[in-house]
């Protein structure tokens, strides 16, 4: 009977051993589960952050624009206001198109602006893509004839199609 008392005991230390040696063990794979669990979240945080968008240090305000569409059959018009985002403040600059713009190059900008409005027809014009599209061409013909103001972004501040 001592003999299986010895038994008995030493089945039960062993069996304590495994227990312990298995809490450590989830212990530990929960442990390292957790850091990279933590470290990836971080990690992906990093790597999907956009890059902060600078924003324009100077707004150029054009006075209205009323131009004729380009629409053969039938006579439509489009008034507008625009403002224009730049990089920097053109030397000279006054704020607005009336005030004193010695170095910003108005007749160009307002030439080039022109331009681009008289060529979209009234349909394009009344949806949202039509509108920025608009935005996109304005922007590539700013940027191509008049690049010393490094135009940014443009906002119309009134848009009025008339049919």
């Amino acid at each position: 009977m001592a003999e299986q008392t010895k038994t008995a005991a030493s089945g039960k230390k062993s069996n304590l051993i495994f227990l312990i040696l298995g809490i450590v063990l989830l212990a530990g794979g929960l442990g390292a589960g957790w850091f990279l669990f933590a470290h990836n979240k971080t990690t992906q945080a990093a790597a999907t952050e956009k890059p902060e968008k600078k924003e324009p240090e100077f707004t150029l305000h054009l006075d209205s624009f009323t131009v004729n569409l380009n629409d053969p059959d039938e006579s439509h018009f489009l008034r507008c206001t625009i403002d224009l985002s730049l990089a920097h403040e053109p030397k000279g600059a006054g704020g607005k198109e009336g005030e004193a713009n010695a170095g910003v190059p108005i007749p160009r900008i307002r030439d080039t602006v022109l331009s681009v409005l008289t060529a979209q027809k009234a349909n394009d014009l009344l949806t949202v893509e039509g509108k920025t599209d608009l935005k996109h061409k304005l922007l590539a013909a700013l940027d191509q004839r008049v690049p010393e103001i490094e135009a940014q972004d443009v906002y119309f501040t009134e848009f009025l199609v008339q049919r």
